[in-house]
């Protein structure tokens, strides 16, 4: 598994696009997977045949892992197995050494993903044997797997039953353990060499939450964990009326954002309730314009040109809090984040120097980003620093709402519906187009009167849309 960069330490295999026996060629997409930014599609660098896939869809793995294994020449297909299929009859003294020399020459091609390095999964199970090689002659008691040495040895180190050696498992595994109070000496492994894996984790914690032996068989399932006790048991089982969902991917890492940036800034939030009739009717206007042909025009692209119409009037608004430095970060260019709800979770991805587009390729910048955010294919550095985001809440019919901060941004702007509603309009009272704009904002950055005065600005531009040039 490569680091895709971002501090991110695992990712979750959503997808095999190759199997056992396929040919790759350097470059080519071979999965799918998410970290807790986005879905990433990672390519091998390796010319070869696919000879195993080492986790199944739905697996989180940590970066290092060797996640799939490819025979990079045309004598390579048969390597991995020679050394399994002679150690039944070989003597125990050469099969060790017959192991080591296989292992340095399999280790190098096997691995994927930006570069090519031992992981220390691999590291650790040519240690194992040779810690305890002394020990192997002098362990008569199972006769039977004293043959198979390669074999018998790495088994006995890795399930840490027969040695009392420390079990194999990687930190973010023996975090999980001590959370679900599970003890990982009690733990049997299913990971490649013995490895203990989240799913071990989860199958040893089943039966303390749920006591019917059904669902530790399906353990390895946690999500479906509650199937079992269904159908075994009568509706009135209270099992039935919950299922829990592991909490991983852009989901973990929205609310662990989230969290830290509700209780690190000093959130306001102020609230403009205005007639935005005569920007609904340029609306309408520019969709028949030929400039304009071809692209998406709807309430959300004049707004996001009003909000940076009304960052250039106030331009402290568009900065950042440096809590190492102590320092306020003046930004002056706009990645304009767009919050979208995707069936993985929220993400905000940006537009980079948004500031310099002119309307139509604002138009096309917004189109690309909802369309790939609804597929899944945001990219980490598309969510990457953004400086002011725009959450639409109204497409829900909701009228408005105080949203949080993006983390490393100074404020965040929630648009409500935008609905008929009596108004009065030149001294009498009409059916106009109304709307309310809620801004939060850090009040560590951001003090009423900016904020203020920014929030007005905005209405005022989406008031009279004549401003979109007078006031650019």
């Amino acid at each position: 598994m490569p680091d895709v960069g971002e501090g991110l330490t695992e990712a979750e295999i959503l997808k095999w696009y190759v199997q056992p026996g396929d040919t790759v060629t350097d470059g080519q997409v071979v999965i799918e997977v998410e970290t807790a930014k986005a879905a990433v599609e990672l390519p091998i660098p390796f010319d070869g045949t696919v000879h195993e896939l080492r986790f199944p869809e739905g697996t989180t793995v940590d970066v290092g892992e060797v996640i799939i294994s490819v025979n990079v020449g045309g004598g390579a297909a048969p390597a991995p197995e020679a050394p399994v299929a002679e150690a039944a009859p070989a003597v125990a003294a050469p099969a060790a050494p017959e192991a080591e020399d296989e292992e340095p020459k399999g280790r190098q091609p096997v691995l994927v993903g930006y570069g090519v390095a031992a992981s220390s999964t691999k590291r650790r199970a040519r240690k194992a044997p040779a810690g305890a090689a002394p020990a192997a002659p002098a362990a008569p008691a199972a006769p039977v797997q004293a043959a198979p040495v390669a074999v018998s040895v790495p088994e006995q180190l890795n399930g840490h039953a027969t040695d009392g050696s420390r079990p194999l498992a990687k930190p973010p595994v023996r975090k999980l353990a001590k959370d679900l109070g599970v003890d990982l000496a009690t733990v049997t492994p299913t990971g490649p060499d013995g490895i203990i894996t989240r799913e071990d984790v989860h199958a040893a914690a089943a039966p303390v939450a749920a006591p019917a032996p059904a669902p530790v068989v399906e353990a390895p399932a946690p999500v479906q964990a509650p199937a079992p006790v269904a159908a075994s048991a009568p509706a009135v089982s209270s099992d039935v009326r919950e299922t829990r969902v592991p909490i991983k991917g852009v989901r973990k890492a929205t609310a662990a954002a989230m969290v830290g940036s509700a209780f690190t800034a000093p959130h306001v939030t102020e609230f403009v309730t205005f007639d935005i009739t005569r920007t609904m009717k340029l609306v309408e206007e520019l969709k028949s314009d030929k400039d304009m042909a071809g692209l998406r025009v709807n309430p959300l692209l004049l707004i996001a040109k009003a909000v940076l119409v009304a960052v250039k009037r106030n331009p402290e608004i568009n900065a950042a809090w440096d809590e190492a430095a102590q320092e306020i970060v003046l930004k002056h260019y706009v990645n304009l984040g767009i919050a979208a709800a995707t069936p993985r979770g929220l993400i905000v991805p940006n537009i980079k120097d948004a500031h310099a587009q002119t309307l139509p390729e604002l138009s096309k910048s917004l189109s690309e980003l909802v369309a790939t955010a609804r597929e899944g294919k945001t990219t980490p550095a598309a969510m990457q620093g953004g400086t002011f985001t725009i959450t639409n809440v109204g497409v829900f019919g909701v009228d408005t709402g105080t949203p949080i901060l993006n983390p490393g941004e100074s404020a965040i702007l929630a648009v409500g519906a935008i609905k008929l509603q009596p108004w009065v309009h030149k001294g009498k009272v009409k059916p106009r187009q109304v709307t309310t704009l809620a801004l939060s904002f850090d009040h560590r950055l951001v003090d009423g009167e900016l904020g203020s005065k920014f929030l007005a600005d905005i209405a005022a531009v989406l008031e009279q849309p004549k401003r979109l040039i007078t006031w650019a």
